[in-house]
């Protein structure tokens, strides 16, 4: 398994093994288990209460863009970890230090903005 070829060849064949055991897994699940469905079993579960109504509820926007605002700042927030080991290494302090800035600036515009808009109000 040497060369270029090789590298792909043990990469799909150690996926060709993982395939085969979980789908091993799953057949020898589906040939063990007990099936005795009943009806309280074939209803939806919803956190131990009766299932009332339709199952089409709307939701306000709000909540989306409020989880979209953090999934942006957690991103973010995942970037200063980088950040923090170049700038100990010697000759990057003042460069670092600088763009850091520049990206909290453009981080701060963004949280600036959905205030100003009333994203940021849980009403």
């Amino acid at each position: 398994m040497d060369g270029y070829y090789g590298s792909y060849a043990l990469v799909a064949a150690l996926l060709l093994i993982g395939v085969i055991i979980v789908a091993g897994a799953m057949t020898a699940n589906r040939l063990l288990r007990p099936t005795r469905p009943t009806p309280e079993k074939l209803t939806t579960y919803e956190c131990g209460v009766d299932p009332v109504g339709d199952g089409w509820a709307q939701s306000q926007i709000r909540y989306y863009v409020f989880t979209y605002l953090y999934v942006v700042f957690a991103v973010d927030a995942v970037f200063l970890f980088p950040w923090a080991t170049v700038f100990a290494a010697p000759g990057y302090g003042m460069t670092t230090l600088v763009e850091m800035f520049v990206f909290l600036g453009f981080i701060a515009l963004g949280i600036l903005y959905a205030w100003r808009k009333r994203v940021l109000t849980w009403t």
